[in-house]
């Protein structure tokens, strides 16, 4: 029996014990690393009150240990609140401006809630710790954070008194994308919206990806061309052709993100490709998938002077700002 985690896990026992409500969103229940089980048939082995560091990052509250054919998993079950400090000190930069902070906060939590409502009563645990869906590591306690979740608690932000799908990405250049070329489906609060200039590193970029990588993640045994196939209504790349010469290869471009663990081709906003002897060199703009806030542009909106209610509306028009508790 293997462990579908990092290396290193130390559990420091502590005496802070939960007694939760299963159906309370007070709390949720966060799945420790980047891997997931392939099925929910788990058995529940052991649950302490404890201090748990997994490869250098440390997680408190409620660990319960689960074993399944694949191995074992580690569940964080924690205050939504404190989840939502570690959300936020992660994803975006601990020093940024308070406005940009809260308007982060606001989606964390709103992201946090509308996953619970899906997933509490047919999974065992509600959102992982990793990209998949927000990363999630714990608050190293800076007061800016402190104070943006301080003073943004319980807010979420709501259309038709439903929980947004509160998606955002890194940077977005000139406009963010539609929804249905990434996710396939539309949502009447989330549009293409144009973006200021930030001071965002990945304003732009390149990548060289080696041909022994893309011909593993594609199947494909030799690649000697690629070229851009279409675009989605917003310029970016949505197909990419690969080719061997005699066969060729359709691939979406969110596809090759997700094949080559999203880092490597940072988005799909890809200006140029060239072919050289030991690899692809892609030139592009931005980082993300592009839908819904861009965290550089409320980054820049926050530093001209715009509150995150402000930017909120701006990404995400007609929804509003409700208030959360434990009995909704």
């Amino acid at each position: 029996m293997r462990l579908i985690l990092p290396i290193l896990i130390t559990l420091i026992f502590s005496l802070q014990t939960y007694a939760m409500d299963k159906n309370s969103n007070s709390f949720i229940r966060v799945l420790l690393g980047d891997k997931r089980p392939s099925s929910n048939e788990l058995e529940k082995i052991k649950k302490v009150a404890a201090k748990t560091i997994v490869n250098g990052s440390a997680y408190h509250g409620e660990i319960e240990i689960w074993k399944g054919n694949e191995g074992y998993f580690l569940i964080n079950v924690i205050q939504l609140e404190d989840y939502v400090k570690g959300v936020v000190a992660s994803e975006v930069g601990i020093h940024w401006p308070e406005e940009a902070l809260k308007a982060q906060a606001v989606l964390a939590r709103t992201y946090a809630v509308a996953h619970i409502l899906r997933n509490r009563t047919k999974n065992f645990y509600d959102v992982t710790s990793s990209v998949f869906h927000q990363v999630y590591k714990e608050d190293e306690g800076t007061e800016e954070v402190e104070k943006a979740v301080r003073e943004t608690k319980g807010q979420i932000l709501s259309y038709n008194g439903e929980p947004v799908m509160a998606f955002y990405h890194a940077c977005s250049v000139e406009k963010t994308e539609e929804p249905k070329e990434v996710f396939g489906k539309e949502y009447p609060y989330l549009k293409s919206v144009e973006v200021p200039s930030t001071p965002s590193p990945y304003t732009l970029w390149e990548k060289k990806i080696s041909f022994e990588i893309l011909e593993k993640v594609l199947s494909m045994t030799k690649i000697s061309y690629v070229k851009i196939a279409s675009y989605t209504t917003t310029g970016r790349v949505k197909e990419l052709e690969f080719s061997d010469g005699k066969n060729k290869k359709l691939v979406k471009a969110t596809e090759l993100r997700r094949l080559l663990q999203w880092t490597a081709l940072p988005s799909t906003m890809i200006t140029s490709i060239r072919i050289e002897d030991d690899g692809i060199v892609f030139e592009g703009k931005g980082y993300g998938h592009g839908v819904g806030m861009c965290q550089w542009c409320a980054f820049q909106m926050a530093q001209e002077g715009k509150n995150y209610k402000e930017i909120l509306q701006y990404f995400y028009p007609g929804t509003e700002i409700n208030i959360i508790n434990e009995n909704n």
